[in-house]
């Protein structure tokens, strides 16, 4: 039996977002809280030559938004990276969710041997077949960035565990 490119990606994006949302709102009571300044949390990395919470939202969203439109043959819509506060995140992954969500299943159904070309962060070409992409490398990195805002709130204090970080399914 096969699944579907769609039900592999949409879904599993959509879900894993709005966990990160809910892990950015659980970090904002804190803050309010325990009386700490957002930036804080929003600064925060987990090694000095890691991103900050805010840059792994950012990438995590555009790798959501990105394989979902790549996928079904559109172009990437781009979101300029702006976001200072946990209002602006909240917002990036409100128009992420959009942007996904309309991405047609049939468009991505059927895209397991669609070409994918990216330049990832330097001048040499990447070439992928759709579920290769997807499968490989799409989620792998989705997930490396959602994991490690998780991480960074974590290791701040931010009481969140497993449930919070797999959100509702």
């Amino acid at each position: 039996m096969s699944i579907s490119m769609y039900a592999a990606s949409v879904p599993v994006f959509q879900q894993a977002l709005n966990a990160i949302s809910g892990v950015l709102s659980k970090a904002e009571a804190h803050a309010a809280a325990k009386n700490i300044a957002p930036e804080v949390f929003l600064q925060s990395r987990l090694y000095p030559d890691m991103f900050n919470l805010t840059r792994q939202v950012q990438i995590a969203c555009d790798f959501a938004k990105g394989t979902c439109q790549r996928l079904a043959g559109q172009e990437v819509t781009p979101i300029a990276d702006t976001e200072v506060s946990f209002a602006d995140l909240q917002a990036r992954i409100a128009k992420t969710l959009e942007l996904i969500s309309a991405a047609p299943a049939a468009s991505i159904d059927g895209s397991e041997d669609r070409v994918i070309v990216l330049m990832p962060g330097s001048a040499r070409e990447r070439t992928f077949k759709g579920q290769a992409y997807l499968l490989t490398y799409a989620l792998q990195h989705f997930f490396f960035h959602a994991t490690t805002a998780y991480d960074i709130l974590r290791h701040n204090g931010v009481e969140v565990g497993k449930k919070d970080f797999v959100g509702a399914n």
